[in-house]
């Protein structure tokens, strides 16, 4: 029988959607133990809603629980690098919100961190799941679809005054960023991930629709190591709300469904060149899955990588690529360069993507 872990959610604001979605969906596997945030209402509200007897203000309190397993880190991202590598440091399994930390060079420190430590770190990514995303995965990784020619990545959400209400969003110190680090990082995640590794990127950004320090519009063109080109577009001024990836290859054209925040949940838009790609794709779809969406799929993966049954679904060079690209983005609007991939500890934003008056 699997053994049962137990979790301490940090952040009850995405943190209730982990639980709902995570945790009671997958409570032969997880158990959640404490509630720590700064809010007491909050704190509390969720600890009377899901029955979680501990409730912690000061987060290292959960440090020295013995009985603890599983730190879930879902607070602002400005304090996720500390918070991450004290839990690694303790020993704890980390799991982290998105962005997991605020620099490469941050990144790289967790890399290390991790490397040394008893516990298992997985960033979150969780529209990576779901019986779309994931027969559109198959079907790539299966050879099937052949030759990646061009693809295009469409982040168009909307937000305004109310949202960003909230004191830590919209500021650079605070959030990290804006439109490509807070929302178009799960549609380029889901990109890179069927895609593969990019090679270059030209990009822009620009606050067009707030009055805020951060971005709300981007744009760029890419270059991937496949050869493949790619177009990436976000903004938070869209009158509707969808995320829409088109992927064009030799034998197969592959489009996501567009709902804004769960794309991978229902099955994609399969365009199959001729008869011999559909059958083939029919003969390996045979027999599917179900794979259930967001955090239920990847917490149960989570647990499998716990038990040695499988590998982590999301790594922390995962996140190091996505965090590769909002540098380069960055980088690339500041100076109007195209960024050559990887970026290394040579590069002038390794230490920092803010711009200087914020870091």
């Amino acid at each position: 029988m699997s053994r049962i872990y137990t979790v301490a959610v940090v952040g009850g604001g995405i943190g209730r959607s982990h639980i709902i979605e995570g945790y009671v969906t997958n409570k032969d596997r997880f158990r959640v133990i404490a509630i720590c945030d700064l809010d007491a209402g909050r704190r509390n509200g969720l600890a009377d809603e899901f029955g979680i007897e501990r409730r912690v203000e000061n987060f290292d309190d959960l440090l020295a629980m013995d009985d603890l397993d599983i730190i879930d880190v879902c607070t602002p991202p400005m304090v996720h690098y500390g918070m991450v590598m004290a839990g690694l440091r303790a020993g704890k399994h980390v799991i982290c919100e998105k962005p997991l930390v605020g620099s490469l060079a941050q990144v790289d420190e967790v890399i290390a961190e991790e490397a040394k430590s008893r516990g298992l770190l997985m960033p979150v990514f969780q529209y990576r799941f779901g019986n779309g995303i994931q027969q559109a995965k198959k079907i790539i990784d299966s050879g099937i679809a052949g030759k990646p020619y061009v693809g295009t990545v469409e982040t168009l959400w909307r937000r305004g005054p109310d949202y960003y209400a909230v004191p830590w969003r919209g500021k650079w110190r605070t959030e990290l960023g804006g439109v490509l680090m807070t929302h178009a990082i799960h549609p380029h995640d889901i990109f890179t991930y069927l895609m593969g590794e990019p090679k270059s990127l030209f990009g822009r950004v620009a606050t067009r629709v707030n009055d805020i320090e951060v971005e709300d519009c981007i744009s760029a063109s890419l270059e991937m190591q496949s050869g493949a080109l790619a177009s990436f577009t976000a903004t938070l001024g869209s009158a509707d709300e969808i995320s829409r990836i088109r992927l064009m290859f030799e034998n197969v054209t592959i489009e996501s469904d567009h709902e804004a925040y769960n794309p991978g949940k229902a099955l994609w838009k399969i365009l199959p060149r001729n008869d011999a790609t559909k059958a083939a794709i029919d003969r390996l779809l045979d027999g599917w899955v179900d794979v259930p969406s967001r955090f239920e799929t990847q917490m149960r993966l989570f647990h499998d990588a716990l038990e040695g049954k499988g590998p982590l679904p999301v790594t922390s060079r995962d996140s190091r690529r996505a965090l590769e690209i909002v540098t380069a983005f960055y980088h690339s609007s500041e100076t109007r360069q195209e960024v050559q991939f990887p970026v290394d500890e040579t590069h002038p934003k390794y230490l920092s993507w803010l711009p200087e008056e914020f870091r």
